[in-house]
């Protein structure tokens, strides 16, 4: 079961810059792109472990749990193919083994003078490599190496090393696997929880909210998308909806975990290593564009917890855990290494989409269920919570960093709603230049954006940006396309000057565009 979103134009996107329009300039702009798989998808989500009714697994293996079961599929070995010398595959028919090491009839010994030149030639390669060795000094210390002095004597520590192991200098880098994972995932698994929600049955054939998303319906068969008419019974029956992971990071009992995981639940339930039954969870506070969402259960004793360590100090190629419930298997660990820093993607979903910033980069294994769990260092600290993961490539999985959590994590527990970052803006749709409308648009390449909309009072449209106006530079510098000229808006910052050259009725004009905050719109 993967997870799979395909990207698409969904004109309602707050974090939306400038929205691209294919096709005409005077065409509808919130036409949808048409449902293709792009380079780039990603999933993420909690994993939900019911099938709908008459569904067929894929494999008849099971893995059973206090779940109840789940298919596992299983490849089967490729037959192995023997490695055969003179004739093998006869001795596989029955065929004497001893012919399959014959000596050769043809050539029955070798003259002395093969011998004495082959002998002559050997003494020559080594005496050669001696003597260089020797002369480039390759066998004492660096310094002595590269000076071509003697190499000073050695005292203390060094001399003792250097009679030890044969005057052989030790590598500085230890390049073997970390030998303190076992311990980390002692300490650290105790704090990791599952997430469970639950959502109301509705005698309607849609459940609503989460379950209503398309995506999740299509790796999850129907079971995930609605319900059949059932009979009034006077009562809100509640049914399991998808299953995640968090982790505590106070022993009060306070949670982090992805807001997708919980996303449209009307209940949360809380499993806790060592606890007998689960807590139900209280949302204190959550955030749609940051995917991030802080729980509280109540217990009467303190919970284990995980420091949060800083993600900055955490370099490309060190070690990573990451600790969660993927596809329902209970305090899976994994390991890996930190692949990469800041990396944006975007996830498309029912309610816009998720631009997702500063992401943590890790070949650690990530799979639905795993949402929410933490990504650790090597001192056991949460350096990321893990949200997402390539679903076109193994081993690319994405983690929120702890930047990002520390400095909203006051206004999650208490409820106080995040404050969107500012997206550049200037209030127009645009296009590409088709060949066609050169001559209309009397233009003499297609290089530009074509304006197709001017949205009312915003930036572009104070400024005089007209529909069909064609925009060549941005500060002087060209662009070619209306992607380039996008991207040119968004490295700017809100209240900047924008000197736009344009094209109207084939002369260059020159408007300068304050640029606007559309989240402050």
């Amino acid at each position: 079961m993967k997870e799979v979103f395909t990207m698409e134009d969904n004109k309602n996107n707050n974090n939306e810059f400038i929205h691209n329009t294919n096709g005409e300039a005077g065409g509808n702009p919130a036409d949808p792109i048409k449902q293709e798989r792009p380079s780039h998808y990603y999933s993420y989500g909690p994993y939900k472990s019911t099938m709908a009714e008459g569904e067929v697994a894929a494999s008849d293996t099971t893995v059973n749990s206090n779940e109840g079961t789940t298919p596992v599929e299983v490849t089967p070995p490729r037959p192995v193919r023997p490695f055969s010398y003179n004739g093998a595959d006869r001795l596989m028919q029955g065929a004497n083994p001893n012919n399959n090491w014959q000596p050769d009839n043809q050539r029955k010994g070798s003259s002395l003078k093969s011998v004495f030149a082959a002998f002559m030639a050997g003494a020559v390669l080594v005496g050669g490599l001696m003597f260089a060795s020797d002369r480039m000094n390759l066998f004492s210390n660096e310094q002595a190496a590269m000076s071509g002095s003697p190499a000073p004597a050695a005292t203390g520590q060094t001399a003792a090393g250097a009679i030890g192991n044969g005057g052989v200098k030790e590598a500085a880098i230890d390049l073997g696997r970390p030998t303190n994972i076992a311990q980390i995932a002692e300490q650290s698994g105790p704090a990791v929880v599952k997430i469970e929600t639950k959502v109301k049955a509705k005698s309607t054939s849609s459940s609503g909210g989460l379950m209503d998303d398309p995506f999740f319906r299509q790796f999850f068969g129907n079971g995930g998308g609605g319900t059949q008419q059932q009979p009034s019974t006077g009562t809100e029956q509640l049914q399991p909806a998808g299953m995640g992971t968090g982790f505590i990071f106070e022993k009060s009992g306070y949670i982090l975990t992805n807001e997708h995981v919980i996303d449209g639940a009307d209940e949360i339930w809380v499993t806790v290593e060592g606890y007998e039954e689960p807590f139900k969870a209280t949302l204190l506070g959550n955030s749609y564009d940051l995917d991030l969402a802080a729980l509280k259960i109540e217990g009467t004793k303190e919970f284990p917890a995980l420091p949060l360590g800083k993600a900055e100090n955490t370099n490309v190629g060190d070690w990573v855990v990451a600790i969660g419930n993927p596809y329902g298997f209970d305090h899976t660990v994994t390991v890996g290494v930190l692949s990469a820093k800041e990396r944006p993607i975007s996830i498309p979903d029912t309610q816009g989409t998720r631009n997702y910033q500063h992401l943590l980069q890790t070949d650690a294994s990530i799979n639905p269920g795993n949402s929410g769990g933490p990504l650790l260092n090597l001192d056991g600290e949460v350096i990321g919570i893990n949200t997402a993961v390539s679903a076109q490539a193994q081993g690319i999985g994405f983690a929120i960093p702890t930047s990002t959590i520390s400095a909203v994590l006051d206004n999650l527990k208490n409820n106080i709603k995040i404050p969107k970052e500012p997206a550049p803006y200037i209030g127009v749709k645009l296009g590409d230049i088709d060949k066609e409308w050169l001559t209309e648009l009397k233009l003499e390449s297609t290089s530009g954006a074509i304006v197709s909309e001017v949205e009312r009072k915003s930036p572009g449209f104070v400024a005089g940006l007209r529909p069909y106006d064609v925009i060549t530079e941005v500060n002087g510098a060209a662009v070619k396309n209306s992607q380039e000229l996008v991207d040119k808006i968004k490295a700017l910052k809100v209240k900047d000057q924008a000197a736009l050259t344009i094209m109207r009725d084939g002369k260059k004009q020159s408007i300068t565009v304050t640029i606007g905050d559309r989240n402050a719109e």
